[in-house]
C-alpha cells in the first residue's frame, strides 16, 4: 500500500513537473505585457542580498516601496541601505510565508532550492515575482531601465525565446544617451510654462558641454548664443530654431546686456523654450546672475545649468594642472579686463602678488604687460613661468610660454588674441615628463 502511495506521489510530481514544462513551452511565444508598477508604500520582498540585490534595490527604494530583505548575509552596499533605514533586513534564510501580503518579489539568492520555494509561494499567492537565476520560471521580468528627468526608458525582450539582456541594455543606453545629448528629441505637446535655461557651454569644444545642456539645447525654440559658446552645436539645431547672436567681441560689435535681458524676457513670455548659451560657466565672469535677476524681476523661471569653466579646462587641455602636489596648493582666478592702475579695478594686486599658488587670468590678453609689471612691483619673481593658451580645447588651440618678465612682449610678438587663458605660476613648468615632487601633506 505504501509502495503504491509512493508511486502515485512520484507520478503526481512528475505530472506537475511536466505541466510546468508545458506551461513554459506554451508561454514562450507569448509576449510579456509591459506595465509600470506603482510600489509606493506597498510591501516588496527581496530574497538574497548579493550583487543582484545591490543593483536592483536603489531603483526599488526610489519608488518608495516598503522593502523587506530576507538574506543571511549582504554586500557592504546593501548593508549600508539597511543601516540607513531604506530597507528592513531580516538576517536569515527564506521561509515559507515570507511573501504574505506582498505585491512584488525579487528572488535573487544563491540558494536554488530557496529560490524555487519562494517562486512557488509567489505563484500560490499571485505575487508578481522576478527570478534572477531563471527568467523563464519568473512571472515578471525586470527591463533594462534608464531615467532622464521625469521619463523612464525601459527596454524588454518580448518573449523568452532569444532573450538577450545585454542587447536590451545596449538599446537602453543608446536611447538614454540620445535623449541626454539631444540627438533624440520629441516635441512637447502639452503647454509649456515660460522659462529660460542659462546653459554653460564649456570652453569651446562641443563635446565638453554637459549632457543636460545639450539636451535643453535640442529642445529649444530660441537660442541666444555667445561668441565663446560651442558654436559647432548651433549647426545641429533644427531649422525652426531661432538663433540670436549675442556676441561680445572685444573692442568690436556687441549686443548690450540690457538687450540680451529683454530678448530673454520677450521670448519666454511668448511661451517659447529659451536657452541662453554661454561660454564656460554662466556664473564665472559670464554675467549669468544679471540675467537671472532680470528674469526673476519679471517672474520668469530660470534654470541654471553649470558648465565646465575655462579656468580649469583650458590649462588642463594644454597640459597644465592648476594645482600639483608640492608645487601649488591653491589657485586664484582673476578677471584682467581692467588694468591694475585703473580706478575701476576691484582686484588687490598687492595681495595677489603675495600668493604662492597658481594665478589664472581671464580676459587679460591686452592687459597682461601691465598686470605682469604690477605683480613684479609687488614682489612677484620676474622668472615666474607664464603660459598663454589661446582658443583652448578647440582645433585652433595654441600655447605660448613666457616668464613674468617678458610675457607682455611675447604676447605681442606671438600675436596672441582673445579668447585666451593665462596661467602664472610654477605649475606651468609641470608636465608628464617632469620629475615627481617629494611627498608632502596634502588633501589631493
Amino acid at each position: 500500500m505504501a509502495e503504491h502511495a509512493d508511486h502515485a506521489g512520484h507520478a503526481e510530481r512528475a505530472d506537475s513537473a511536466g505541466h510546468a514544462e508545458r506551461e513554459r513551452a506554451d508561454s514562450a511565444d507569448h509576449p510579456a505585457y509591459p506595465v509600470g508598477l506603482r510600489l509606493h508604500g506597498r510591501r516588496t520582498v527581496v530574497i538574497g542580498g548579493g550583487q543582484v540585490a545591490q543593483r536592483r534595490l536603489p531603483q526599488l527604494i526610489a519608488t518608495g516601496a516598503d522593502i523587506t530583505l530576507v538574506s543571511p548575509s549582504a554586500t557592504a552596499s546593501v548593508e549600508a541601505m539597511a543601516d540607513a533605514g531604506e530597507i528592513r533586513w531580516e538576517r536569515r534564510r527564506y521561509q515559507d510565508g515570507d511573501l504574505a501580503d506582498t505585491w512584488y518579489a525579487l528572488v535573487a539568492s544563491s540558494d536554488t532550492a530557496a529560490n524555487d520555494a519562494a517562486s512557488a509561494e509567489a505563484e500560490r499567492t499571485r505575487t508578481w515575482c522576478v527570478r534572477a537565476d531563471d527568467a523563464e520560471a519568473a512571472t515578471a521580468w525586470t527591463p533594462a531601465t534608464g531615467r532622464i528627468d521625469n521619463i523612464t526608458v525601459a527596454v524588454l525582450n518580448a518573449t523568452p525565446r532569444g532573450r538577450d539582456p545585454r542587447h536590451s541594455a545596449a538599446l537602453r543606453d543608446a536611447i538614454v544617451e540620445g535623449l541626454r545629448e539631444g540627438t533624440i528629441a520629441a516635441p512637447h505637446h502639452r503647454t509649456r510654462a515660460p522659462g529660460v535655461a542659462l546653459v554653460g557651454g564649456g570652453p569651446g569644444d562641443p563635446d565638453l558641454i554637459t549632457v543636460r545642456g545639450r539636451r535643453l539645447l535640442a529642445e529649444a525654440d530660441v537660442v541666444i548664443a555667445d561668441r565663446l559658446g560651442p558654436r559647432d552645436l548651433l549647426d545641429e539645431l533644427p531649422p525652426h530654431v531661432e538663433v540670436i547672436d549675442a556676441a561680445k567681441i572685444p573692442y568690436g560689435r556687441f549686443m548690450a546686456q540690457e538687450a540680451i535681458n529683454q530678448a530673454l524676457i520677450d521670448h519666454a513670455k511668448a511661451g517659447k523654450a529659451v536657452v541662453r548659451l554661454k561660454g564656460g560657466d554662466p556664473f564665472v565672469f559670464g554675467r549669468g546672475m544679471e540675467e537671472a535677476q532680470a528674469l526673476a524681476a519679471e517672474g520668469i523661471p530660470c534654470t541654471v545649468v553649470p558648465g565646465i569653466s575655462s579656468t580649469i579646462s583650458v590649462p588642463g587641455a594644454a597640459g597644465i594642472p592648476v594645482t600639483h602636489r608640492g608645487v601649488a596648493h591653491e589657485f586664484t582666478v582673476v578677471s584682467g579686463h581692467v588694468a591694475p592702475e585703473d580706478p575701476r579695478s576691484l582686484v588687490d594686486w598687492e595681495a595677489i602678488a603675495r600668493l604662492r599658488g597658481t594665478l589664472v587670468l581671464l580676459m587679460a590678453v591686452d592687459k597682461i604687460g601691465a598686470i605682469a609689471a604690477a605683480l613684479i612691483a609687488h614682489g612677484k619673481d620676474p622668472a615666474t613661468p607664464v603660459a598663454l593658451v589661446q582658443e583652448g580645447t578647440t582645433a585652433a588651440q595654441r600655447r605660448v610660454d613666457a616668464t613674468l618678465a617678458d610675457v607682455g612682449e611675447r604676447a605681442v610678438a606671438e600675436d596672441v588674441r582673445p579668447p585666451a587663458v593665462i596661467v602664472i605660476g610654477n605649475v606651468v613648468a609641470v608636465g608628464p615628463d617632469s620629475a615627481p615632487q617629494p611627498a608632502a601633506p596634502s588633501a589631493e
